[in-house]
């Protein structure tokens, strides 16, 4: 646990002497909605330990975007949570209250599988992966399971985030997407309710930076940085 914390530290300093720099965007992960063994550092950018943090703003905004870097590899999931979730679980979208991408693959809310990326084939040297629709009371994702085969399109491909990765999520109060190094991974998450935050997941040593600003790759046609209530300024 030390070494993870070490870690998770790296390049951030308790000292008290020095002085502390106000950052420009309001936005960051929340100290007063995470899980009791959550570590949350460098200004509210980084979060290491087990359990989850949320985002200290909603996405409020009709189209809204922010990137996570996994900065090493664990136990982790990305998504969205409102704050009725379980801030102790080290897996989303395994309550009502959560829809994540996870570190093993899947795609869940309320427990179950809405998506789960599959090895096209266990002795392919590479880490491309089969996307498929697993079952689920997405009732969009249902609705296409049933089309007939010469309705549906080609399957879908995407890769598994690995330590380095950039995940990207863009909200527009319709569909959740999910980017990977800036290419969309074509899994979109429907039927979200609530009022929803950004939601960062870790165990067993994973380390995940949130960007709110100064993405790495260019949000979709649209989408903007997650703004603030003028109650939260």
């Amino acid at each position: 646990m030390f070494c993870c914390f070490k870690n998770c530290v790296n390049g951030f300093s308790l000292t008290p002497t020095v002085p502390i720099r106000v950052k420009s965007n309001p936005v960051q992960l929340d100290t007063l909605h995470m899980g009791h063994e959550i570590v949350i550092v460098k200004g509210g950018q980084r979060v290491c330990g087990s359990g989850c943090a949320l985002g200290n703003a909603p996405l409020v905004q009709n189209k809204s975007y922010f990137e996570v870097k996994l900065q090493q590899g664990g136990v982790w999931a990305v998504g969205l949570a409102t704050r009725e979730a379980d801030l102790n679980r080290v897996h989303g979208g395994v309550d009502k209250e959560s829809w994540c991408l996870n570190s093993d693959g899947t795609v869940r809310h309320d427990n179950v599988e809405l998506y789960h990326l599959k090895p096209v084939s266990q002795e392919s040297p590479t880490s491309e992966l089969l996307v498929t629709t697993g079952s689920s009371n997405n009732n969009e994702n249902q609705n296409e399971n049933e089309k007939p085969e010469s309705e549906k399109g080609d399957e879908n491909t995407a890769v598994v985030p690995g330590e380095g990765d950039v995940i990207g999520v863009a909200y527009d109060h319709v569909e959740l997407n999910f980017f990977l190094n800036g290419k969309n991974m074509e899994i979109p998450v429907r039927n979200i309710k609530g009022t929803v935050y950004p939601a960062l997941f870790v165990d067993d040593g994973a380390i995940l930076d949130i960007i709110l600003d100064n993405f790495r790759y260019p949000p979709p046609t649209g989408y903007a940085k997650i703004m603030v209530e003028q109650s939260l300024l």
